[in-house]
């Protein structure tokens, strides 16, 4: 038996294999069952929590029951050009209605209630109000909850005001109304494309049914794995819905680029890149945020999963499909590519003539390879500034919501936000923040000062009822612009600042507070934690392989990362697209997937593995997920088109570092420093 640690795993998993694969299927079935299940611990808000404003909008949601980061309705009201929507008569009625349809529970507030103009728009015959439906929170059941109050209050309305064009807006009816627009036709086809493609890739790398599969039923028993445990370290603190999203992508990539090793360096590479993966994800998880803890967390569990994946089924499905398969014609090029080697029992007769075909087959191998490198080194130049380049967009990255006029094309919302806009109405209406007055303090004084901050449209303190609960009061802030321009982040800053004096700062919440707290709470701390975790990942590389192949390894990985969200920069804020933001979590979730693919591949390379893996390996993740994820969804296609930008970053790396003909060099210095 080998002394390998790893080759007497296998040879345990090989020896035992019916066993290792009932058990391994027991984990992709119960395990996914289980996953399912237990969806429902993880934490489904997208806010970033333990900032001022996720503190003021708990303390909003738990005394008033809505609003706070829930975005409100705006319902907009367009009368006959005769109408003069100032008097109290046509006002009364517009709340009244208002008040009505939005249902028990809701808090409205509108031109009626405060006498404010900033609720009139500057054609004389537009005018809008607030409306926060009585149920909603902000986890996809509130949000749906919100959604679906959208509706009843635009019938609503317009049965009680059938003169008036009435529409209802907001950005959670944008949002709704572009996921249930679906794709058209051409989508369609483009996403049934990739499915096959994926397909196709995966056969012409495998040449088998079996081999095609096998790294499918290697992500699928990850991911199932995977999510388990973190559902089970959700029991006990907070974690983020949005491992939902990077858990079966990077297994996947991870589980293709393991299949395509050959035995002898698979394991040695899925624990080098394993320890050093988990080493980094490890470091994320003990930050105090909950957006790093949870792609720590998950990131732990994938590399985890995976690694023991690697090693133990992935033989037992080698082993099966090595009876029935062809060699892959990528594997075939691959050998071929390499030098051939003299037998040790080939006739000697003339030693002579073989020294010299030897060595005249050393140099010209020799200028090949110089040749090659000279011919490859005007892309590699080209491919590392594009990747600096982007790196650099990065740090212009806008982390927030997209803007209200990215969200959808067409449909009622889209029609109510074009109605306000064309009454000069600005956009910023559909993210107001809400100040939280305590009992004995003067909520009108509180307005008043607040309506002189710059930027603000209208600041009021309805004395409605469900604005007043036991002494204590709302005040409803309307910005001018949308909370995730720079604009808008200034009028948040300069608020809470105005508001700051006295013995106490007022705590300011709502929807536009939630973006200025993941900046605040979230990547303030990257520059700290970014480095912790390539250090982490850079020590455990360097204890299994070598220092220069450390660096290499996580240097490059960190620069894929990086270049991932300067490309979502490039593409959605500043191109056609024209979002002014991403939505903060992405770029987090594409950052560690980029990383962790990255750090695999390297990993992978200087074991020996074949230079055509890398590629293969990112295109089956970037097929996977535009298969799935294209269409409509603005947040969805940020998400997607990160995923799919970071994977063929890591193929053209892939590519321009391993190409076919040069000899792999393994890097590792012990064999049983592997485990």
């Amino acid at each position: 038996m080998s002394t390998e640690p790893t080759l007497r795993i296998r040879d345990f998993a090989l020896r035992h294999r019916v066993a290792v694969g009932v058990v391994w299927l027991l984990v992709l079935l119960l395990g996914g069952a289980a996953a399912v299940a237990g969806l429902g611990r993880l934490d489904q808000s997208f806010t970033a929590s333990g900032g001022p404003g996720h503190r003021a909008n708990q303390a909003i949601q738990e005394r008033y029951g809505n609003g706070a980061a829930v975005a409100p309705l705006v319902a907009v009201a367009s009368w006959p050009a005769a109408t003069d929507v100032r008097t109290a008569e046509t006002a009364g009625r517009f709340a009244d209605a208002v008040r009505r349809a939005a249902g028990p529970g809701a808090r409205t507030v509108s031109f009626a209630g405060t006498g404010d103009e900033g609720f009139l728009g500057a054609d004389g015959r537009t005018v809008y109000a607030l409306v926060y439906p009585g149920a909603g929170k902000p986890d996809l059941a509130g949000l749906a909850a919100v959604e679906a109050a959208a509706g009843t209050l635009r019938a609503g309305l317009r049965s009680a005001l059938p003169a008036v064009r009435v529409e209802v807006t907001g950005v959670l009816p944008l949002q709704h109304d572009s996921a249930v627009a679906g794709p058209d036709p051409a989508v369609l086809a483009v996403k049934a494309g990739c499915a096959l493609g994926l397909l196709v890739l995966l056969v012409l790398a495998f040449r088998s049914p079996l081999g095609a599969s096998a790294p499918l039923l290697l992500a699928g028993v990850t991911s199932a794995g995977a999510l388990v445990l973190v559902e089970a370290v959700a029991r006990f603190t907070e974690i983020s819905f949005i491992v939902v999203y990077l858990v079966p992508v990077t297994a996947l990539v991870l589980a293709v680029h393991r299949w395509a090793q050959p035995p002898g360096t698979a394991g040695r590479s899925a624990v080098a890149a394993g320890a050093a993966g988990a080493a980094a994800c490890a470091v994320l998880a003990v930050f105090p945020a909950a957006f790093l803890r949870s792609v720590g967390v998950a990131g732990l569990a994938v590399w985890a999963v995976g690694t023991a994946a690697s090693l133990t089924l992935a033989p037992v499905l080698g082993s099966l499909a090595t009876r029935t398969t062809r060699p892959s014609r990528l594997s075939r090029l691959s050998r071929l590519s390499r030098p051939s080697r003299p037998s040790p029992t080939a006739p000697t007769a003339d030693t002579t003539r073989t020294a010299g075909a030897a060595a005249t087959a050393r140099t010209t191998g020799a200028a090949q390879r110089r040749g090659g490198r000279r011919t490859r080194a005007l892309p590699a130049a080209v491919g590392l500034a594009l990747l600096v380049l982007l790196a650099g967009a990065a740090t212009q990255l806008r982390v927030g919501n997209p803007e209200a006029h990215a969200l959808v094309a067409g449909g009622p919302a889209r029609d109510g936000l074009d109605r306000l806009t064309a009454a000069g109405v600005p956009s910023g209406v559909l993210n107001p923040l809400e100040v939280l007055v305590p009992a004995g303090t003067d909520a009108a004084a509180v307005a008043a000062r607040a309506a002189r901050v710059p930027g603000v449209l209208l600041a009021a303190a309805p004395a409605a009822a469900e604005w007043r609960r036991d002494g204590s009061a709302v005040v409803v802030v309307v910005p001018e612009e949308e909370p995730m321009t720079a604009a808008g982040a200034a009028t948040v800053t300069a608020l809470r600042s105005a508001l700051s004096g006295g013995t106490a700062a007022l705590p300011v919440g709502g929807s536009g507070v939630v973006d200025r707290d993941l900046v605040d709470g979230v990547y303030g701390l990257l520059p700290f934690a970014v480095p912790a975790a390539a250090l982490a990942a850079f020590l455990a590389l360097a204890a299994l392989t070598s220092a220069g192949a450390a660096v290499r390894a996580v240097s490059g990985a960190l620069l894929a990362a990086v270049a991932a969200a300067g490309a979502l920069t490039v593409l959605w804020q500043w191109g056609p697209p024209d979002t002014g933001a991403v939505t903060g979590w992405v770029p987090l979730v594409v950052g560690a997937f980029a990383f962790c693919v990255s750090l695999d591949r390297s990993a992978a390379s200087a074991a020996g593995g074949p230079w055509w893996a890398g590629p293969v390996a990112a295109g089956a993740g970037a097929l996977a997920v535009l298969a799935v994820g294209i269409g409509p969804q603005v947040e969805l296609a940020l998400l997607v088109s990160g995923f799919a930008m970071a994977a063929l970053f890591d193929a053209l790396a892939g590519g321009h570092r391993t190409p076919p003909g040069s000899p792999a060099r393994p890097t590792y210095r012990s064999s049983f420093q592997l485990v």
